[in-house]
């Protein structure tokens, strides 16, 4: 059963309804920026699953990509995000991103962030795929970090904007295709209601879809998938992004080395001490984009039977390395390694989600009232592969744009009494049951996927019914197995090869595939350009 509404709201708390004029579910870059962006008039109310600063952002080692030194300019960039973008770029999207990018990083100067400087200018670095050096970044890698903590308090002076932390948003409530409010459990694990006219779903992406990720544990794709469920439309599910360069070593989590890292000229090796690059991307070479390097990698695993390669990064000074790399080199140094002389164990894992909500300029979707913005969304900027660090200059870009829509279109909630039934059977999910999602989703839809892997993926998914929940992590199953369809019936409608999603029984792009794939619940899947 496909259900319009996961919880059971037979006992919801009507008497603690509130009211705002925007909700914003989501603390991360896109979140924070849109409330700061938007009128100091309006009643606003963000929820967050976790604390405040728990989200990708905080994790975003590489930077910013705008093109503000004089060597580079809007339009190369937007060539650049082009061509990482294998022709599913929307152009017009892409130029206004690129075209925002020195205006944003203003926005961010003036609220504080302090990026790093090299004689008296901004530093820039340059990571994959990129061809100028146009990545800000601020403490080495400590970037998301930065930005975050100078966003925030910033926030927390603004009187307009409550911030519920640990709640967990479970439905966006709608009345034909008009948003009306959202529900909600709060930190008692109550069931509230939320009356608004303007929904924001700035949740982030679903990596921890997969065994292995980059992503924290708040990262289980809950925005979109609670807009699919409220009718709205879903685009390139099929698209997800693995970063080459997770740390691997047994029982650790896959913490990420930056891009950057490659961009100061760190290289990849393999067991026998050899590049091997230069076979896959002779150009290139290590910056080659994120899916070449991905499944260049896989291919030397599999080669040598091996779970991981190496960066080696020995070109570097220790001095040069842990001031660049504070994190990076601190968290190698917790685990045993010695930097920059041992060679750094990685293996690609999921990092990215460029598919989902399909947004125009604005930020709007096809629901009256419902906006998102950041990874949560499919925007066109980043087509079938993104390029480095323009995930935090396109949360910037929406979140402006958002704000200035809202500004321009007010609307007021003319809703008295919510009304929310539920249908449906309860959930019954087994203790493993999501982790052996993650696994069946890194084994059958990963890096490498073929027919045969996908139908036996979508056998397994279709054989798991989505009942009624009732706690925080029956929410996050149900939320990860309706993604989990979405990228299963995505990939296998997707008989080639283009970008984040590789197909090895179509391993060549298809101009009849130059197209992208949509989903809206309860109708057929369609195509557009």
């Amino acid at each position: 059963m496909s259900l319009r509404y996961i919880y059971n709201y037979s006992n919801i708390d009507t008497c603690t309804c509130l009211n705002a004029d925007v909700v914003i579910i989501g603390s991360g870059l896109a979140g924070l920026y849109t409330a700061l962006q938007l009128d100091s008039t309006l009643k606003v109310v963000m929820l967050t699953k976790d604390i405040l600063s728990e989200s990708n952002t905080e994790y975003a080692q590489g930077g910013i990509a705008a093109a503000i030194c004089r060597e580079d300019s809007p339009g190369i960039h937007k060539d650049d995000t082009i061509n990482a973008g294998h022709g599913l770029c929307e152009k017009d999207i892409v130029d206004m991103v690129v075209s925002k990018g020195p205006k944003c990083i203003k926005s961010l100067l003036d609220y504080g962030v302090k990026f790093d400087q090299s004689e008296g200018e901004i530093a820039l670095t340059r990571e994959g795929a990129h061809s100028r050096r146009r990545v800000l970044h601020a403490k080495g890698d400590g970037t998301g970090k930065v930005i975050r903590e100078t966003l925030e308090k910033c926030l927390i002076k603004r009187k307009n904007v409550k911030v519920l932390e640990k709640t967990f948003a479970i439905d966006i409530i709608t009345e034909g295709k008009e948003v009306n409010g959202v529900t909600y459990l709060d930190e008692n694990n109550k069931c509230k209601i939320i009356e608004t006219p303007y929904v924001v779903v700035a949740s982030g992406g679903a990596s921890q879809l997969y065994s292995y990720t980059t992503n924290p544990e708040v990262s289980t794709g809950d925005g979109i998938a609670m807009a699919y469920r409220a009718g709205a439309k879903m685009r390139d599910m099929e698209f997800v992004q693995f970063h080459p360069t997770a740390l691997y070593l047994k029982n650790t989590p896959r913490f990420l080395i930056s891009e950057a890292v490659r961009g100061e000229g760190a290289v990849l090796k393999n067991p026998d001490s050899e590049r091997f690059m230069e076979k896959y991307h002779p150009k290139l070479q290590d910056l080659a984009p994120r899916d070449i390097v991905s499944r260049a990698m896989a291919e030397e695993m599999e080669k040598f039977q091996c779970q991981h390669l190496y960066l080696d990064i020995s070109h570097l000074s220790k001095d040069k390395f842990a001031k660049r790399f504070p994190t990076i080199y601190k968290t190698c140094q917790k685990y045993g390694l010695n930097l920059p002389g041992d060679l750094i164990p990685v293996a690609p894992a999921a990092h990215y989600f460029m598919g989902g909500i399909a947004i125009d300029f604005y930020g709007r979707t096809n629901i009256k009232g419902l906006l998102a913005c950041g990874e949560a969304t499919s925007s066109g900027l980043h087509g079938a592969n993104r390029l480095a660090s323009n995930s935090l200059l396109e949360a910037l870009v929406y979140g402006d744009n958002i704000a200035e829509y809202i500004k321009e279109n007010p609307l007021e909630s003319n809703v008295k009494n919510i009304e929310v039934t539920t249908i449906g059977t309860p959930l019954v999910v087994k203790d493993s049951e999501e982790e052996l999602l993650t696994a069946k989703m890194w084994e059958l839809a990963g890096i490498k996927r073929n027919r045969k892997k996908l139908v036996d993926l979508s056998t397994y998914l279709n054989q798991k019914e989505i009942g009624l929940v009732e706690n925080r992590d029956e929410m996050e199953y149900v939320n990860m197995l309706t993604i989990a369809k979405l990228v299963c019936k995505g990939a296998l409608m997707r008989e080639e090869s283009r970008g984040g999603h590789f197909r090895e029984d179509f391993p060549f792009t298809d101009k009849k595939f130059k197209v992208h794939i949509n989903f809206i619940k309860n109708e057929a899947w369609t195509s557009s350009l």
